[in-house]
């Protein structure tokens, strides 16, 4: 009954309000028609858009199932906002180390779950940054995700979402307005090699989603992983750069006297 309403509510109401929000075109479905029915997808995490996008992109066989990592501490919280995620993305639980506000038990409890879903046939979405991007630029990868990959030996399907952040960047408090394009873009379903290590896996999932979004970014004129990581660097040069002119005149007067 549960998982009736929850494709019913994700077809019939969350996917037309998203579709119908932004100008969303998806890339590389194609790619996936010989993923097995367990994996992990793993993607770059830049906008409360993002998990809608991945649903409603992903082949019906694959989204069916899928449950969703979502943080502890920001969306298990309070009832309301855990019943939510929980109906329309089939979510569980992450504990984000220090952040977390939930009690030992309940943290001791959560942990495995992931792992536990895997071995049980269930496919997981998660986003290996941990949190979204305050900038656009892309954050370090988590080693999790490919450490669940390499124990369960599933596949890991990468997913790029390009202009998601433009459309509702993280200082933004209203929905997108104006119907921005937003491109979701997966790869093909990636195995660890043999005696792969996490981070090494990590590692290479990582450069498919910058590659997969890097490359539709170019080719529709839209802002590069890589250049939201240059703004991000010449906006910390020119910060130390003030600190360094306003500390100037004082570092002077200390050497005279």
């Amino acid at each position: 009954m549960q998982r009736a309403a929850r494709s019913a509510t994700r077809l019939l109401l969350l996917k037309p309000f998203v579709w119908r929000l932004l100008d969303v075109r998806v890339h590389g479905v194609d790619r996936l028609a010989n993923s097995p029915d367990t994996f992990v997808v793993v993607g770059n995490h830049s906008s409360h858009l993002d998990a809608p996008l991945i649903f409603g992109a992903l082949p019906g066989r694959m989204s069916k199932y899928l449950s969703t990592g979502a943080a502890a501490d920001y969306f298990f919280t309070k009832w309301y906002t855990a019943a939510y995620t929980s109906l329309l993305f089939n979510a569980f639980p992450i504990e984000r180390g220090s952040k977390s506000t939930s009690d030992d038990q309940k943290k001791s409890s959560r942990r495995g779950l992931a792992a536990a879903l895997l071995s049980d046939g269930v496919p997981i979405l998660l986003f290996a940054e941990g949190t979204r991007s305050r900038t656009g630029a892309m954050g370090a990868f988590k080693p999790g995700a490919a450490a669940l990959a390499i124990s369960r030996n599933v596949p890991i399907v990468p997913v790029a979402l390009v202009g998601a952040y433009a459309a509702w960047p993280h200082h933004q408090n209203h929905l997108p307005k104006g119907r921005p394009p937003v491109h979701v873009v997966f790869g093909e379903p990636m195995f660890p090699v043999p005696g792969e290590i996490a981070h090494a896996f990590n590692e290479r999932v990582r450069r498919k989603v910058i590659e997969l979004h890097d490359t539709t970014a170019r080719a529709y004129g839209m802002k590069t992983l890589a250049e939201y990581a240059r703004t991000v660097a010449i906006e910390k040069s020119q910060a130390r750069v003030e600190v360094d002119r306003t500390r100037a005149p004082h570092d002077d007067n200390t050497t005279k006297n």
